[in-house]
C-alpha cells in the first residue's frame, strides 16, 4: 500500500510538472517579437516542424550578396493551421516561399510568421492575433473580437 501511494504521489508531481513546462512554453506575441519590426522573407523551405505549442517552419533566405540566413518562424499550433488548409504537402522542402511577419525582440533570425505565399499564389494564414500580434484583419478569428 505504501509503494502504492508513492507511486501515486509521483505520478502527480510529475504531471504537474509538465503542465507547468507547457504553460511556461507557450508566451504572448510581445514577449517575444517586434510589432514594429515587420518582415518579408523570400527563401526555400529547409524543414517544417509540426509540434505543440506552435509549429515552425525552416527557411533559407539567400541575400544579394549570396550569404544564406537561416531563419525560423513560428506559426499557430499544428491543428490550427490544419484547419486553415495547410498539410504537410505545403511545406515541402526546397519549396520557395514569401512569408510575412514580424523579427524577434533580440534581432534573431527568428521571426512570428502571419501570412505565408506558395509559388501558386495560394497564401495561407500562419499567425495568430490572438497573443498579441497586431490586428490588422488577416486572421480569420479576428473579426470575432
Amino acid at each position: 500500500m505504501q509503494k502504492r501511494v508513492s507511486v501515486m504521489v509521483a505520478a502527480i508531481g510529475f504531471g504537474v510538472l509538465m503542465v507547468g513546462a507547457s504553460v511556461q512554453a507557450h508566451h504572448a506575441f510581445s514577449a517575444e517579437f517586434d510589432a514594429n519590426s515587420p518582415v518579408r522573407l523570400q527563401g526555400k523551405i529547409t524543414r517544417m516542424e509540426w509540434i505543440n505549442p506552435h509549429a515552425w517552419i525552416h527557411l533559407d533566405v539567400e541575400n544579394d550578396d549570396g550569404t544564406v540566413e537561416s531563419w525560423m518562424v513560428e506559426a499557430g499550433p499544428p491543428g490550427a493551421l490544419v484547419r486553415r488548409g495547410w498539410t504537410r504537402e505545403s511545406v515541402v522542402p526546397g519549396t520557395e516561399v514569401l512569408v510575412e511577419g514580424y523579427q524577434a525582440l533580440d534581432g534573431a533570425f527568428r521571426a512570428n510568421g502571419r501570412d505565408v505565399t506558395f509559388p501558386d499564389g495560394r497564401r495561407l494564414f500562419a499567425g495568430s492575433s490572438g497573443t498579441g500580434a497586431p490586428l490588422d484583419g488577416r486572421d480569420p478569428g479576428e473579426k470575432d473580437r
